[in-house]
C-alpha cells in the first residue's frame, strides 16, 4: 500500500485537480478536528505543525498552485486558532506562512526530483525490456513494432515507430533520425508538436535507441555473415559428399560409360548449377557430347550431339590452353556451341580440362542461366570432377590394354601349344612310325636261327611304339584334337574318361562355342581334374556347363579335403588370367575340409 500510494504521488502527470481540491479540503477539515481535540488537553498551544501535514501532501501530489492554495487555507484556519489565545497576528503571518510556502517549495522540487528519477527508471527498464526483446527475436520486423508500441505506451505518447529505414516525416509525425555517429541508422516516428516534458522523455531514451539499433544492426550482419557461413560448409560438404560418391565409383574399376553420366549430375548438385555436359575432343575442330545434365524442363545437349569449335567458347579455350577457363556473359560469344547454349538460356560457364597423361581428351563445363558470374571456387570444383573423370578414363585404358596383352600372350602359348603339337605330329611320330617300319623289316630279315637278334629287335620295335604313344598322348595335352574336331562337350567327356577320380557330368552345350571361349573353359577343367587327382584326396568330381543368358556357366566341383589357395603359385592364376583375357570371371572356393569348387563365367 506505501508503494502505490507513493507511485500515484510521484506519477509523471499529477491527479486530476478536482481529487486535489477535495484532498486539500479533506486534510483541513481532518486538521481542524484534530486540534479541536488537541487543545482540550493543552488549551496554550495553537498546535501549528499539524496543519503543514495537508501542505506536505497536496505539494508533493499536486504540484505548486494546489500547495499555494492549501497552505493559505491551512493558515487562516491556523490564525483563527491562534487568535483564541492571543490577539496578535505577526506569529501566525510571519512563521506559519512562511513556513508553509517553504515546505510547498522543497516538497515541489523533491517531487520533481523523485518523479524525474521514476521517469528514468522507467525510461531504463524499457530500454533493458527494449533489447530483450529485439536482440532474442527472430523475426526483426515484428520486434521493432512491437517496440514503438511499448515506447508509446510507457512515454505516453499516442504512437511510435521505430524503424532501421529512414523515414519522412509528415504533418501529424515527426521524424527523428537515429545515428551512429554520422552515418543514419534507423528512424524513431513520433506525434508532431509533443509537449516539452514528452520530447525530452523521448530525447532521453534516444542513446538507447541508436545504441539498441546499432547492435541490432551488428547481430544482423553477425548473423548473416553465420547464414552465409554455414551455407558454404553445407554446400562445401554436399559437394565432398557428390566428389565421394563419383570417387568411390571410379575406385570400384566403373567403366567410364557409367561414370560419365553419374558425373555430371553429382557435379550440377554439388554446385547447384542448372546445367553440366562433359565433352570429348574429335580432332582440333570438333567435339562430341559424352554426357549432359539440365536441371529444368527445357531440351538439354543430348549424348552424341558432335559441334564444331568455331567462334569463342570454353571448349575452343580449354582445348587450346589445356587450363580451366570462364565465360561471364555467353550473350557476345559467337559460333554453333555459343548458339545451341543460347537456345539453352546459358548465360555464363566454367569448364575444366580432361587430362590423360598429359593430352586434353575432353572437358567438364558447367552453366548457370542467372546473369552473376558463378563463384571464383568454380574452377576448382569443376576441375576435382574433371580429375576424376581422367581416372575413370585411364584406368579403363590400362584395363582394356592389361586384358589386350594378356589375351595376346596366351594366343601366342596357344599357338606355340599347337605349333608344338603339329611338330610332334609331323615330325617326331612319323619318324618312329618310319623307324618303326624299318625295324621290322629288318626283323622279318634275320633268319630263323637268330632267336637272340630277333628278341632284341622286338623290344626295340615295342619300346617305338610305346614312344610312339606317349608321344601321341602329349600332343593331345597341349592341343587336344577332340577339341577341335568335336567342340566343348565331346573334349569334356574324353578328360572324364581318362581322370583317376570317377567324374559325375551335367553338360548342356549342344553348339559350338567360340574357340577362345572353348579353349579356356578345357584348359579350367583339365587343370581341375589334374589338381584334384594330385591334391584332393577326392573320391567324386562334379563337372557342370551350361549356357545361360549369353554366357557360358562352368562348375568344377570336388568332395577332397580343400584349401586350395589361388595365391599361392598354382595353376589357377594361369587358369584366372586365361578366363579373364576372354572377359571372364573365375572365382575359387575351398574351405578346409570342405572340398575346392571353381566357378567360371565367360561372355559369348
Amino acid at each position: 500500500m506505501p508503494n502505490r500510494l507513493l507511485r500515484l504521488l510521484l506519477r509523471p502527470t499529477a491527479p486530476p485537480l478536482w481529487l486535489g481540491v477535495v484532498v486539500a479540503i479533506a486534510f483541513i477539515v481532518f486538521e481542524t478536528f484534530l486540534v479541536f481535540q488537541l487543545k482540550r488537553v493543552a488549551p496554550e498551544n495553537a498546535f501549528g505543525a499539524v496543519f503543514l501535514l495537508g501542505v506536505l501532501v497536496v505539494s508533493a501530489g499536486w504540484g505548486f498552485r494546489l500547495a499555494v492554495a492549501t497552505s493559505l487555507a491551512s493558515a487562516l484556519v491556523y490564525v483563527y486558532f491562534h487568535l483564541e489565545g492571543t490577539d496578535s497576528l505577526a506569529p501566525a503571518v510571519s512563521v506559519f506562512l512562511p513556513l508553509a510556502l517553504l515546505t510547498n517549495l522543497l516538497v515541489g522540487q523533491a517531487r520533481l526530483r523523485a518523479a524525474e528519477a521514476e521517469q528514468r527508471r522507467v525510461e531504463a527498464d524499457l530500454s533493458a525490456e527494449l533489447a530483450r526483446s529485439t536482440l532474442g527475436t527472430g523475426d526483426l520486423r515484428a520486434a521493432l513494432d512491437s517496440a514503438g508500441r511499448r515506447i508509446a505506451e510507457v512515454l505516453g505518447l499516442s504512437f511510435a515507430v521505430l524503424s532501421l529505414n529512414d523515414l519522412p516525416g509528415d504533418a501529424q509525425s515527426d521524424a527523428v533520425p537515429l545515428r551512429d555517429g554520422p552515418a543514419p541508422i534507423g528512424t524513431l516516428l513520433i506525434p508532431a508538436a509533443l509537449p516539452t516534458d514528452a520530447r525530452r522523455r523521448v530525447e532521453r531514451i534516444l542513446p538507447s535507441l541508436e545504441s539498441l539499433l546499432v547492435a541490432t544492426r551488428d547481430r544482423q550482419e553477425i548473423n548473416a555473415a553465420l547464414a552465409e557461413s554455414h551455407a558454404e560448409v553445407s554446400a562445401l560438404a554436399d559437394q565432398q559428399a557428390a566428389l565421394r560418391r563419383v570417387a568411390t565409383l571410379v575406385a570400384r574399376g566403373a567403366e567410364p560409360a557409367e561414370v560419365y553420366p553419374a558425373a555430371v549430375t553429382e557435379l550440377a548438385g554439388g554446385l547447384a548449377v542448372e546445367h553440366v555436359t562433359l565433352i570429348e575432343y574429335d580432332g582440333d575442330d570438333h567435339c562430341v557430347v559424352l554426357a549432359a545434365r539440365d536441371s529444368r524442363d527445357t531440351e538439354a545437349l543430348r549424348v552424341g550431339e558432335r559441334f564444331r569449335m568455331d567462334g569463342d567458347s570454353l571448349s575452343r579455350r580449354i582445348r587450346s590452353t589445356g587450363r580451366p577457363a570462364r565465360i561471364d556473359d555467353y550473350a557476345a560469344a559467337d559460333g554453333a556451341i555459343a548458339a545451341r547454349l543460347h537456345d539453352l538460356r546459358v548465360r555464363a560457364g566454367v569448364g575444366a580440362p580432361v587430362l590423360v597423361d598429359g593430352e586434353v581428351r575432353g572437358a567438364v563445363l558447367v552453366g548457370s542461366v542467372t546473369s552473376d558470374p558463378l563463384p571464383p571456387e568454380c574452377e576448382a570444383r569443376v576441375g576435382d570432377f574433371a580429375d576424376l573423370i581422367a581416372t575413370a578414363i585411364a584406368n579403363a585404358e590400362t584395363r582394356a590394354e592389361l586384358k589386350a596383352s594378356r589375351t595376346r600372350i596366351i594366343t601366342a602359348a596357344d599357338h606355340a601349344r599347337r605349333g608344338f603339337e603339329r611338330d610332334l605330329h609331323d615330325g617326331a611320330q612319323q619318324r618312329i612310325v618310319s623307324l618303326g617300319l624299318e625295324v621290322r623289316a629288318l626283323e622279318a630279315s634275320l633268319p630263323p636261327e637268330a632267336t637272340p637278334q630277333r628278341d632284341a629287335v622286338t623290344r626295340v620295335v615295342t619300346g617305338l611304339a610305346d614312344l610312339h604313344h606317349d608321344l601321341q598322348e602329349l600332343s593331345r595335352g597341349i592341343h587336344p584334337a577332340i577339341l577341335s574336331r568335336g567342340g566343348l562337350g565331346p573334349a569334356i567327356k574324353t578328360l572324364s574318361r581318362r581322370s583317376s577320380v570317377p567324374v559325375d557330368l551335367d553338360l548342356d552345350v549342344d553348339r559350338r562355342l567360340p574357340e577362345p571361349v572353348e579353349v579356356a573353359a578345357y584348359y579350367v577343367v583339365a587343370e581341375a581334374l589334374t589338381n584334384t587327382a594330385k591334391h584332393a584326396r577326392a573320391t567324386q568330381v562334379t563337372v557342370e556347363a551350361r549356357i545361360v543368358d549369353g554366357a557360358l556357366h562352368l562348375s568344377v566341383a570336388d568332395d577332397g579335403v580343400g584349401g586350395a589357395d589361388s595365391s599361392a603359385g598354382s595353376g589357377l592364376i594361369g587358369l584366372k588370367d586365361r578366363v579373364e583375357a576372354v572377359s571372364g570371371h573365375l572365382e575359387v572356393a575351398s574351405a578346409e575340409g570342405a572340398g575346392t569348387t571353381l566357378t567360371v563365367k565367360i561372355p559369348l
